[in-house]
């Protein structure tokens, strides 16, 4: 099988090209390297059924390629620790880049091709847990604006595009997820807090801690990517894929502080705008039509995260 991933030098697409050359596909992938990295991929390099473009695909020349089995598009800024800097890049290839991958992926007749949407375009929501059908409670003039809603046009896109091509796009709803190939600087709490912890530094929990992640190690990650991609007959589905294990950022601070046993003090300070007070996915449509749902939970997955920051 051929599989292009566009961002998979990324935390999450440079796991999946490493699954995908491990079952013996053809990977090719398309990264600019503005938030992904050349280490995540460098032992993919010299394999001769791995191909690397360090492009951005708002220029990409697609002409260059022929059409895939699959296509994972992954192109995008996701830390909230670059929403602010990296705002119009996040814009555009949510966009412009979305358009010009999309239309390769209909020229080429490409057979089939899933969307990294996330957790986000529910906003700070006001139903819990967050269905699919939740039509979201987002900001459009906000601080993480450019991220939310261009992912929601990103997903307004493609429903366009199946409706008018009445081809096979999925979408997932990627929720926290977390693991080794992490960027140690991108500003999510188990990153910021296993950082801290290390090094002794107060753990900084913004608001009182009450608000709610559910966080996804990695591998199950990748296992509900993959399934959503092989899966016959599921055209045009949004697929909510994380894990329903909620926790309070308090207790997540609390937990990394033991687990690392880490003299740092907890420090809560002011809470942004738009921080959401509450996240977790209902996953009951990725357990019926993907057959997944996540096998780690967070004390194992964690366990396995500090271990990398510690070797990194």
């Amino acid at each position: 099988m051929k599989v292009l991933i566009t961002g998979g030098a990324g935390f999450i697409g440079s796991h999946l090209s490493h699954s995908f050359l491990k079952k013996g596909d053809e990977v090719t992938v398309i990264d600019n390297l503005i938030t992904g990295n050349e280490k995540n991929i460098y032992d993919l390099l010299n394999n001769r059924l791995f191909k690397f473009y360090k492009e951005d695909i708002l220029m990409f020349d697609f002409s260059r390629l022929l059409g895939f089995d699959l296509i994972y598009d992954l192109a995008s800024p996701a830390s909230p620790a670059v929403f602010e800097k990296m705002s119009l890049e996040i814009l555009k290839v949510n966009s412009l880049g979305l358009f010009r991958l999309l239309d390769f992926f209909i020229e080429s007749k490409s057979k089939r091709m899933i969307f990294a949407s996330t957790s986000e375009v529910y906003g700070d929501p006001l139903e819990h847990p967050q269905k699919e059908t939740y039509f979201g409670n987002v900001n459009s003039y906000g601080p993480r604006s450019c991220y939310d809603e261009g992912k929601r046009f990103a997903e307004a896109i493609i429903f366009s595009y199946i409706k008018k091509y009445k081809t096979d796009i999925r979408i997932a709803r990627i929720f926290n997820t977390y693991g080794p190939y992490m960027n140690k600087a991108d500003g999510r709490v188990i990153s910021n807090f296993i950082n801290q912890a290390l090094d002794n530094r107060p753990l900084t929990v913004y608001g009182d801690g009450s608000q709610t992640r559910s966080c996804c190690y990695i591998t199950d990650m990748i296992d509900g990517l993959l399934n959503l991609g092989a899966l016959p007959g599921i055209e045009g589905e949004v697929v909510n894929i994380g894990n329903p294990e909620e926790k309070s950022i308090l207790e997540i601070a609390k937990l990394i502080k033991g687990m690392t046993k880490s003299n740092s003090e907890i420090k809560f300070m002011s809470i942004g705008l738009d921080d959401p007070k509450k996240r977790r996915p209902d996953i009951t449509k990725a357990k019926k039509i993907l057959k997944w749902e996540p096998k780690i939970s967070l004390v194992e997955g964690l366990e396995k995260t500090i271990d990398y920051f510690k070797n990194i």
